[in-house]
């Protein structure tokens, strides 16, 4: 091994142990970004709920990796069913689709922090932002499970629902929450449902009810299960195809271990410092080789220079005729011993042309061939230009 090896194999040893003393001495830093992902097992993920989401909706809940517009257009589901939506960003067709779901008979909820506008007009309802205390309680308006609550206390709960149609729709559930210059507290409609059709449309303002980190707490099941028991027992299906598709890549392992990721980093960043510095050490001036000049051309406008010049015509007529019964010999297969009215009909059928070229043809090669024939210079060019024609 030489000097150059020696000197990156140390760099690199260098750098892999200061980064495993880092990585050793690192604090866990937990996530507690919104990603409601059915992957994650960060508090606000949805990996819990994926696991254990049969047993709160009696083990018949269907996981769909489709989008509902997909989904209905090639299944036609004739029983009245279940829809769940979790923090979904779905297009005008799909929720289109789910709507006729529910006007048919079936029911969904939804459990997101904002809503489409097109929803929100059709089913005369609008989610307002609000600004307050961080933690806030969620409660039931039916007295049987009143005392069954959750407390979202780790970010700030977003919505409440306002200017809803008090015919057309019920209050389920309400949070309470502290004012922000006071210490008086407020209520306001954070659970609703809506008719619509032969169906309801269940709106919850608050998804992180089902996520990790409120899931886990046993003080808070009952609630959740509240919240499910609005659902006529009956197929639920969850729609949650934008995790199929974010799990695709080869590299989703790798990439979802900081210290994987890290050492994955460090490799290909030694490898293309290797690469840089070994071509920069190796790279030798590459010799400019002009390429063979095909003089095939100027040899033949030599020689033809030279007969023109010369003035034999007949020669050059000769030496065509010859060439030309060479290819009729081996590309046509056509004996051309005797130059007759059958030789005539034979290349007549084998190339196509019309019986006076082929004769005006033989009638010029005859003459090419006779020695003591007066050649001239159109007698040459007419000859060319027949036998081109004749054999393309």
């Amino acid at each position: 091994m030489n000097k150059t090896y020696k000197t990156y194999g140390i760099i690199l040893l260098v750098v892999v142990i200061l980064m495993t003393i880092v990585q050793l001495n690192k604090k866990e830093v937990i996530d507690w970004s919104k990603n409601f992902s059915t992957t994650e097992k960060s508090p606000f993920g949805l990996f819990v709920f994926n696991e254990e989401g049969r047993d709160l909706l009696n083990q018949k809940l269907i996981k769909i990796n489709q989008s509902p517009y997909s989904f209905y257009n090639q299944n036609h589901p004739k029983k009245a069913h279940n829809i769940l939506l979790i923090e979904k960003n779905l297009d005008k067709v799909s929720w289109e689709k789910i709507l006729q779901e529910v006007k048919k008979g079936s029911d969904v909820m939804i459990l997101s922090e904002d809503f489409p506008d097109e929803l929100e007009k059709k089913l005369n309802f609008k989610l307002s932002d609000y600004n307050y205390d961080e933690t806030s309680y969620l409660y039931f308006t039916d007295d049987k499970i009143a005392e069954d609550s959750i407390v979202v206390d780790k970010v700030q709960a977003w919505g409440i629902f306002t200017n809803f149609d008090f015919k057309n729709s019920e209050i389920l559930g309400t949070e309470y929450y502290e004012k922000e210059y006071d210490n008086d507290y407020e209520s306001a409609a954070n659970f609703l449902k809506v008719n619509y059709g032969k169906g309801h449309v269940y709106l919850h303002a608050e998804p992180l009810i089902l996520t990790n980190y409120y899931l886990l707490k046993k003080e808070n099941q009952k609630y959740i299960q509240g919240v499910f028991s609005y659902l006529p027992n009956r197929e639920t299906y969850w729609f949650q195809e934008s995790e199929t598709e974010s799990s695709q890549s080869p590299l989703r392992f790798i990439w979802a271990n900081p210290p994987l990721r890290n050492a994955w980093l460090i490799f290909l960043f030694s490898v293309f410092i290797f690469i840089l510095f070994n071509a920069k050490r190796r790279q030798r001036i590459v010799p400019i080789i002009e390429p063979l000049k095909n003089k095939s051309v100027e040899f033949i406008r030599s020689i033809g220079n030279l007969y023109m010049q010369e003035g034999d015509f007949h020669d050059m007529m000769a030496k065509k005729s010859h060439y030309f019964l060479s290819r009729v010999r081996t590309e046509l297969l056509i004996d051309t011993h005797n130059l007759d009215e059958e030789f005539e009909k034979k290349l007549h059928l084998k190339t196509g042309k019309s019986p006076e070229k082929i004769k005006e043809a033989v009638v010029l090669i005859k003459k090419s061939l006779n020695p003591s024939a007066h050649v001239i210079n159109e007698d040459l060019i007419k000859l060319n230009k027949v036998l081109n024609e004749i054999l393309k």
